[in-house]
This record gives structure tokens, C-alpha cells and sequence, in this order.
């Protein structure tokens, strides 16, 4: 009797054990460190985590780019408040409700905008709503302010994370509690999108994504999946706002913001649509860029910038990519003959890095003095003088060249995409 599952799917079947792993590393990091400060990054690396799979869900899954995620993501931090606040209130109907499920408040709000609003914009896809989105995103973060009883005004909305009744006891006191918080809702919420991938709705999103017109042909609108899509998207993200503001103890209208809608497109970007796991890779990576640099460099968005770039023009597949060539790689006995070419290719992209610190922290010097990681490179070129630019030049360039000859000579050796032997001439 043939097996009738595809390849494909039995790897996926094959990587159950990552979910365990992943929990018994969450369980095991408070055993390990009672620092604040670790447990403020691990929070909002949580927050980061849900809110880039929820943009996966309508880029990676559906193939529809949006400039406008961040809308379900403040409106669900704005629902989650105004019931944080309602909670605190001893004679409101929320007064019995825990604050630790405020994630499901976020989670029906995000829905709910998302019902409201979708409809007409998922009409067209492709660029038509990238472009509403765009709109969409402006009007919202615009008219925050004009509805100061909803939006706070320029303050925001604060509210207090330890009122109300106590989950089994449990109440959100100490940083390592609130930490315990995020651990439980981000595998909920990635255990759900995981889920969702697997549903006829979630194939169908990547039948849309590759065809949109086949998928009429066989009898799907692809407006009612779009719309679906969009929904599910909206109400995931909802909940990452509502973490975000259990966290904070603030919702303001910064988080609707189009910065905000870019910064969860960076991070899926980074980490690649090409796999569930590249936007959890580019959430951890970007989190940790943006609470990492600015200790080291006054230049640090702009190095965030440079990595988005970069990763969009060298690596269109992201992080994820990268791994899943070595895995296939692995897979097919040929990571000892790959070896030599990573090696080479990795020694390009170091000398790319190095030329581009160089030119970042010879230009932001000038007017700011040297950065931390300026004066542990030893960098302290003077821009007025030519050999300063040769060295930066040399650098990028060698690595360049390197990486252009690394690939013409080991491009033979690239697995195919299902991981098969490679071809030789």
C-alpha cells in the first residue's frame, strides 16, 4: 500500500519535537535568571512573535501585503485597556473577569475592526490593497486624536495589570509572572496560527496567494477568502496588541501608527515568508536589534534598516531560507561537500559587514564622536581623508567579489528545493 502524504508534509509532520523543545526552554529560562531586565526583552519578544505570525498569515499565507496590521494591533491594546480599567472599577459588570484573559478581549476586538472594515477592502488584492491598506493605516493613526475618549488623546489610556480576581491564584505582581503570562498566550497564539495553516481555509489562502484566478476557476471567490483571511489576521494581531498593553499598562496611539505597520513587515521580512517559523526568527532578531544597539551606536535604526535591505535584495527568502537550504542540505548527505562554500560565502558577507560598520560609524562620528562598537573595532577613520574610503571601499567590495565567485563556483553543488541530489555539469 503506496503512502498517499506528500513529502512535504511528512517533514513538517517530522518537526513536532520543536514545540516541546521550545516550552522546556521557556519553562526552564526563570530557573536560570531573576533579572528584570531579561524578563522586559522575553516579553516583548512574546508580543513581537504573535503580532509577526499574524502578519505571516496575510502576506506568507495569502500573498497580500499590507502597510496597515498595526490598525488590529492598537485597536486590540485599546480594547484590552478600556476592560483593564473596567476591571479595576468595583461596580462594573467586568469587575469578575482576570486580567489574564484580556488576550481574548484583544483577540474578538481585532476581529471585529477587522469584520467592520474588511469587506470593502478586500474587494481587489495585489497592489489595489497594499495601497487601501496604506490609506487605511493613515486615516486610523490620523483621527486617533479627534476620539480622546476612546484613544486617550496624546496621554494615552493607563490601567493597572494586578486588579481584579486571581487566576488560580495567580496575579500579574512581579515581572516573572507577567513573563509566565506571555509564555502561556504566545504558544496559544502560535499554536493557533500553526493550526490555521493546516485548515481548508488556510490551503485555500495558498491557493489564492499562487493563483488567484485558478481559484475562481474551481469555484472560490477569492474575495471571501481574502475577506476570511483578513479576519483571522486582524484578530491574531488584536491579541498581540492586548499583550502588549497588559505589559505596558499603557495603550496610546502610537501603536497604530504606519512605524508600527512597518515594523511588523520588517520582521517577517527578515525572517522569511517562506516557513512558519521566519517571522518568530525575525520577531527575536528585530526585538532584540532594537533593544540591543541603541546601548552600542546612535546609528542603530539605521543598521536595522541596512539588515532589511540587504536580506530583501541578497536573501528574498529571509532567514528561514537559508536554513532550509541546509537543511535540505543535511537531508541529502551534501552538507560536508557544502561546507567550503558556506565558509567562503560567510567570509564575504563578514568583510560586507565590516565595510558597512566602517562607512555607519565613520559618517555618525563626525558629529557624534565614536560609538561603543566604533571603539571596540578600532574604528576611528577620519572622513576628510582618502584612505579612509579606500579601506571602506576594499572591504565592500572584496566581499562583494567573494560572494559573486563563491556562488559561480559552488552554484553546482545548491540542492534542488525539494532537497534532492544536486546537479553537476
Amino acid at each position: 500500500m503506496t503512502d498517499s502524504a506528500s513529502p512535504a508534509l511528512r517533514r513538517r509532520a517530522g518537526f513536532w519535537w520543536v514545540w516541546p523543545l521550545a516550552l522546556a526552554i521557556a519553562l526552564a529560562i526563570p530557573f536560570t535568571s531573576h533579572s528584570a531586565g531579561l524578563f522586559s526583552i522575553l516579553n516583548l519578544i512574546a508580543i513581537n512573535i504573535v503580532f509577526a505570525l499574524s502578519y505571516n498569515m496575510l502576506l506568507g499565507e495569502g500573498g497580500l501585503l499590507s502597510f496597515g496590521h498595526a490598525v488590529f494591533y492598537g485597536f486590540g491594546g485599546f480594547f484590552a485597556m478600556h476592560a483593564m480599567v473596567a476591571i479595576g472599577a468595583a461596580d462594573s459588570v467586568w469587575a469578575h473577569f482576570p486580567v489574564l484573559g484580556l488576550p481574548l478581549i484583544g483577540f474578538v476586538g481585532g476581529a471585529v475592526v477587522a469584520i467592520v472594515i474588511g469587506w470593502p477592502i478586500c474587494k481587489h488584492g495585489g497592489l489595489a490593497f497594499a495601497m487601501i491598506t496604506l490609506g487605511l493605516g493613515m486615516l486610523v493613526a490620523s483621527g486617533a486624536n479627534l476620539f480622546p475618549s476612546f484613544f486617550g488623546g496624546t496621554t494615552g489610556i493607563f490601567g493597572d495589570r494586578t486588579v481584579g480576581p486571581a487566576w488560580f491564584g495567580w496575579k500579574l505582581v512581579h515581572a516573572v509572572d507577567v513573563y509566565w503570562f506571555m509564555v502561556f498566550w504566545v504558544f496559544v497564539a502560535a499554536l493557533g496560527m500553526w493550526a490555521f495553516t493546516r485548515t481548508p481555509l488556510g490551503r485555500l489562502a495558498n491557493a489564492m496567494r499562487d493563483n488567484a484566478m485558478r481559484l475562481r476557476f474551481i469555484g472560490y471567490e477569492p474575495r471571501n477568502v481574502r475577506f476570511l483571511l483578513f479576519i483571522a489576521a486582524g484578530a491574531f494581531a488584536g491579541m498581540a496588541g492586548a499583550m502588549a498593553a497588559v505589559n505596558e499598562e499603557i495603550a496610546n496611539a502610537s501603536s497604530l501608527s504606519l512605524t508600527h505597520s512597518g515594523l511588523v513587515l520588517l520582521m517577517a521580512a527578515i525572517g522569511g515568508f517562506g516557513a512558519f517559523y521566519g517571522p518568530i526568527i525575525g520577531a527575536v532578531l528585530v526585538t532584540l536589534m532594537n533593544s540591543s544597539l541603541s546601548n552600542y551606536t546612535n546609528a542603530s535604526e539605521f543598521y536595522i534598516g541596512l539588515v532589511f535591505l540587504s536580506i530583501v535584495t541578497f536573501a528574498s527568502r529571509g532567514m528561514a531560507g537559508g536554513l532550509e537550504k541546509g537543511w535540505a542540505a543535511l537531508r541529502g548527505g551534501h552538507v560536508r561537500q557544502r561546507i567550503p562554500g558556506w565558509l567562503v560565502q560567510w567570509l564575504g558577507v563578514l568583510l560586507i559587514i565590516l565595510g558597512l560598520i566602517a562607512f555607519v560609524e565613520t559618517i555618525y562620528q563626525v558629529q557624534n564622536g565614536p560609538d561603543v562598537i566604533a571603539a571596540a573595532l578600532g574604528i576611528s577613520f577620519n572622513p576628510r581623508v582618502i584612505w579612509s574610503w579606500i579601506v571602506i571601499l576594499v572591504l565592500c567590495g572584496g566581499g562583494y567579489g567573494i560572494l559573486r565567485l563563491a556562488r559561480r563556483a559552488y552554484a553546482a553543488d545548491e540542492p534542488d528545493e525539494t532537497g534532492g541530489t544536486p546537479t553537476h555539469a
